[in-house]
Order: structure tokens, then sequence, then C-alpha cells
């Protein structure tokens, strides 16, 4: 049997009903951090459709 991961944001044992977070709270800043572009995932830079109308 594997050993249950820590929740990513404040290391405290993570809970079933919360997976991978220990909590509602924590895995809802996780969400927040997603929608308020907290997190960004490295790539090129995306083509911007009105560019061509410029």
């Amino acid at each position: 049997m594997s050993t249950p991961r820590p929740c990513p944001l404040c290391k405290q044992p993570a809970r079933p009903d919360f997976a991978p977070f220990c909590s509602k709270a924590c895995k809802d800043r996780d969400l927040l951090n997603w929608l308020g572009e907290g997190y960004r995932v490295p790539g090129p830079p995306a083509d911007r459709p009105d560019a061509e109308y410029d």
C-alpha cells in the first residue's frame, strides 16, 4: 500500500473526499489560482485571433 500524498497547498494529510487536497478551503484556493491566472503552463505565445484586423 502506498503512502498518501500530502495536500499540494498546505502539506497537511489529504482527505479522500477532497483529494488531492485536505479540505474544501484548499480545493477552492487551488481553483481560484487557476481562474485568476496564478498558475501558468509554459509554452509559446498564443496567436491572437484578431491579429489580422490590427
